[in-house]
């Protein structure tokens, strides 16, 4: 029989707690597998089930968490075990993403729960790479994943999936169309629609407008994340974004040059004018480590996505190497975490793409999100 969370029963006379009021008391004290804090405190018990000397409990996180559910689940399992009248136990764990406050304004984008922004201030620090090892990783995890390449004079995410060249977009109705799925992810890019070596001439306008289209006549199915590829700069780009669609946060992509930090800050407070948080900082080429003998070294300098993290109250949500394995690797059309989904890389992606969740759910708990209107004043 299901028992209510926080019923507590006790034995008459002696006053022994209950199999349940030990099981409780256990959980009270057990960290999240991710986030540290006890489970009954974030709300992750769904329910707690008692059938003689069997336990069941399941848990529902806010956040994909398949890297450290299983060894998690065996480290509740063996402390269940060790509670007087408990001969077997088991844990379920699954997740539920929430959709971002605001993400139902708009009606033809209602396949996609929340949009995340990936984003620099400036180009060649590896915002492209990161953002499809980051969806990857965030599809490891266990959520359901897009990504969108806005970079409409750019586009490389085709190339970086792996999606050869002359794939096209299939119709979905008359006025929609299918993304191309690869390595798992749902995804669109306008190098999908173009030749290859077309060059897209086209004026800011141009360009925001084949965003918007992109974005909201793509039929997403189900989606947990979209990650857009934001092109680097704060034009039209950005602006039509932040107008058009409700994003739930964006990621500050850097190295810890001066120069990139300097055009990180620029793109951090570019989306501060528009109400859209900066759910945290990522620090690519962190360290170059030598494919001869391993040794590191930080040749562009240390501590700046830290530090750029504190200034603007953010979080750092990782630091990736400069590698020649992640370079080679995304060139191919199969990047680090689809090559090598145990390596070294891969884990160090989906460890941030976790922080990246749980940032996200805090979030989408405390604010609610509008679509901001941006207004240019002459001063």
């Amino acid at each position: 029989m299901l028992k209510k969370l926080f019923t507590k029963i006790k034995q008459t006379g002696n006053k022994v707690s209950s199999i349940e009021v030990q099981v409780e008391d256990l959980l009270s004290h057990f960290p999240d597998p991710v986030q540290g804090h006890n489970l009954l405190s974030v709300g992750s018990i769904e329910a707690i089930s008692v059938d003689k000397g069997h336990v069941g409990v399941r848990v529902i996180l806010n956040y994909p968490s398949a890297g450290v559910a299983e060894q998690w689940k065996e480290r509740v399992v063996a402390k269940l075990l060790e509670l007087e009248g408990v001969d077997s136990a088991e844990v379920n764990v699954s997740h539920q993403i929430e959709s971002s406050p605001g993400q139902n304004s708009i009606p033809l984008m209602s396949g996609v729960k929340n949009i995340i922004a990936v984003a620099s201030g400036k180009g060649g620090v590896g915002k492209s790479t990161t953002t499809v090892n980051l969806a990857l990783a965030m599809a490891a995890e266990g959520a359901r994943v897009g990504i969108l390449d806005a970079d409409i004079y750019g586009p490389s995410q085709g190339m970086m999936l792996g999606v050869d060249e002359g794939v096209r977009p299939e119709p979905f109705d008359e006025k929609s169309f299918k993304p191309i799925e690869a390595h798992g992810l749902q995804s669109m890019s306008m190098s999908y629609l173009v030749e290859e070596n077309t060059a897209m001439v086209w004026r800011g306008p141009m360009a925001a407008g084949a965003l918007q289209q992109l974005l909201t006549q793509t039929r997403w199915s189900d989606l947990d994340y979209l990650f857009i590829d934001m092109p680097p700069g704060t034009g039209d780009i950005q602006l039509t974004l932040s107008q058009k669609v409700p994003v739930a946060g964006a990621v500050i992509v850097t190295t810890p040059q001066d120069i990139a930090l300097l055009d990180a800050k620029k793109g951090i407070e570019m989306f501060r004018k528009v109400d859209i948080p900066v759910l945290g900082v990522i620090e690519n080429m962190s360290t170059h480590i030598c494919s001869n003998c391993g040794h590191t070294e930080a040749i562009f300098g240390d501590g700046g996505g830290a530090e750029i993290s504190e200034l603007y109250e953010t979080e750092l949500l990782g630091e990736l190497p400069l590698a020649l394995s992640i370079r080679q690797q995304v060139d191919s059309g199969t990047p680090s975490v689809a090559a090598e989904p145990e390596g070294e890389y891969a884990m160090i992606y989906r460890k941030v793409a976790r922080k990246l969740a749980i940032r996200l759910a805090m979030k989408n708990k405390q604010v609610d999100i509008v679509v901001p209107s941006i207004i240019v004043e002459d001063d």
